[in-house]
């Protein structure tokens, strides 16, 4: 077992080490790069995610029986842009399958 999952490791190690050298030989040098890009965090405070996540809501909550196509569809692309905007600067933490498998995998491992 222990076998078999070094080999495993060891042919991902060594499959993915040939990507790093595939860059281009001709790099920058240190003085075009020298420039450094302030980096902004665009998180949303919690009283901004609150009040966006009971707009969200509300939009489901209302009766749209009544409302014509247009105004469906306005409010259908409200709650696409204000999930999207959660989902961008709230905070939002994806993991997928796969890595969740591994993880699972690697918590029974140990």
């Amino acid at each position: 077992m222990k076998r078999t999952i070094f080999i495993a490791l060891l042919m991902i190690f060594s499959l993915s080490v040939t990507s790093t050298f595939a860059a281009k030989s001709d790099l920058k040098s240190t003085t075009e790069n020298s420039a450094v890009v302030a980096k902004t965090d665009n998180k949303l405070s919690e009283a901004e995610i609150t009040t966006l996540t009971k707009r969200a809501e509300e939009i489901r909550d209302m009766d749209k029986t009544n409302m014509t196509v247009t105004e469906k569809r306005e409010l259908r692309k409200e709650l696409k842009a204000t999930k999207e905007t959660i989902k961008r600067d709230g905070g939002y933490v994806y993991i997928g399958g796969g890595t969740l498998l591994l993880i699972i995998i690697i918590i029974l491992l140990l």
